[in-house]
């Protein structure tokens, strides 16, 4: 099946070779990674579109957070308004994902990091059906994958996206196949891998080394790969910008945060946004934070210069990679591993490394760190306004409260932090709250 106005071309733009659709090639012959390219603009007409499916009319298509912007990730070049026609090809959990994903305020987080409420938002990717912003990506790989008529998908994962990938795999009758880093997974996200029926597949090692051998056995046993060196996936991940957007009235705010870890958020925040500023939608960029944990801060340290004093960049598509590659030998020979309590972030190699580095000059953003503790008060105070956030979200508020302090974000700056999965490891709360000396903690006392 060719799809005449849809290809996956070669994100090197000296090399810019171009793929159909109709395979799982997710990689250049050169080595890079692929991005999804529509071939006509999108008008923004559309916006209205957007607006008026809002009242759904039980069609779970116009539910769904990602496929109520179903016009801007077209890759099968259906018609949009034909529900039938999308009921063929579109893979929903019933248009539950995305659907209460939307920015928020939280006046005391703003307080905390000293932000003006009304121009403070935070956006909870927990809603989603699994609990993290992995289905709005997995909603969209999967519809390639049923596209290819696959039968059984592969991941590695820290933990959410074997929860998603399980999860929609079982609800298309499909197989999957999970690998993960052992003893290294919140027991709430293996928990949910075997309630959904995954063949968990553990690994000695971490994550990095779980994705290593994950996309040989599927390269090697014919197995649909949905991490977020799939470009299907970084397409539905978009949809969490048009989401802000939508609520901001397509008026771009000035930053965007995000955890950082493979960067497949970092990466798809990027393309959304050049995409959006080229299709002539936006006039303002945003800026993009990727906010690394101290433990596992292998872009942090590579943008900002820390190895070799030399800073990594995307060089007009001509980054250094034998750089990155001198950087993981050296953490390989010293025996450094990524290490943070926040798991979801815990990773030491990002897949989408390059991807994120394009997405960083196109929207003069930056990378920073924050430690674990201050993770656990950005968590436990989303908790405290009535929201639910991992450990890993927590580095939003710690890195706002951060460049703040340091006058980078401005207090009447439009700021929209994404709060990218709820917590799924209680001990972390428990372990906070029944410490007195923690800032936020309320411990229980006796009766």
């Amino acid at each position: 099946m060719a799809i005449s106005g849809v290809t996956k071309k070669c994100i090197n733009p000296s090399c810019g070779l171009s793929y159909e659709i109709n395979n799982d090639i997710y990689r250049c012959s050169c080595g890079s990674l692929l991005d999804v390219m529509y071939k006509k603009p999108k008008p923004r007409t559309l916006v209205d579109v957007f607006y008026e499916r809002r009242n759904h009319g039980r069609n779970i298509y116009n539910e769904s957070g990602v496929w109520r912007f179903r016009d801007l990730i077209n890759f099968l070049e259906i018609d949009t308004e034909n529900f039938d026609e999308c009921a063929k090809v579109l893979v929903s959990l019933d248009g539950s994902e995305g659907r209460l994903s939307r920015p928020y305020k939280m006046s005391k987080v703003a307080d905390y990091v000293n932000m003006d409420h009304d121009g403070f938002l935070l956006q909870p990717e927990g809603y989603n059906p699994s609990g993290s912003f992995k289905d709005n990506g997995m909603s969209t790989a999967l519809t390639h994958a049923k596209m290819l008529n696959v039968k059984r998908l592969v991941c590695a994962s820290t933990g959410n996206t074997s929860a998603s990938a399980s999860m929609y795999a079982a609800n298309e009758n499909m197989e999957c196949d999970v690998y993960i880093p052992k003893g290294e997974i919140a027991p709430g996200k293996l928990g949910q891998a075997f309630q959904f029926g995954a063949q968990v597949i553990q690994v000695d090692g971490n994550f990095d080394d779980a994705l290593s051998i994950s996309l040989k056995k599927a390269k090697e046993n014919g197995g649909y790969t949905v991490n977020s060196v799939n470009p299907f996936r970084i397409e539905g991940q978009k949809t969490i910008v048009y989401r802000v957007m939508e609520h901001l009235n397509w008026e771009p705010p000035d930053w965007i945060v995000y955890p950082a870890g493979a960067l497949g958020n970092t990466s798809s925040c990027g393309k959304a946004l050049m995409e959006l500023y080229e299709w002539g939608w936006i006039t303002k960029i945003p800026r993009i934070v990727a906010v690394n944990s101290v433990g596992a801060n292998t872009f942090y340290e590579l943008v900002n210069g820390l190895f070799e004093s030399c800073e990594l960049k995307w060089n007009n598509g001509k980054p250094d990679l034998e750089m990155i590659e001198r950087y993981y030998a050296f953490k390989d020979k010293q025996g450094i591993r990524p290490k943070t309590r926040a798991t979801a972030i815990q990773i030491g190699k990002p897949a989408n490394i390059v991807k994120a580095l394009r997405a960083l000059d196109f929207t003069n953003g930056i990378v920073v760190e924050v430690d674990d503790k201050d993770m656990s008060d950005g968590m436990s105070l989303v908790g405290l306004n009535g929201f639910d956030c991992e450990m890993a979200s927590g580095a939003v508020p710690a890195a706002i409260r951060k460049l703040r302090s340091e006058e980078i974000i401005y207090i009447d700056d439009v700021v929209v932090g994404i709060l990218t999965g709820r917590q799924k490891d209680p001990r972390l709360s428990v372990e906070y709250h029944t410490n007195g000396e923690n800032a936020f903690a309320r411990p229980p006392r006796d009766a």
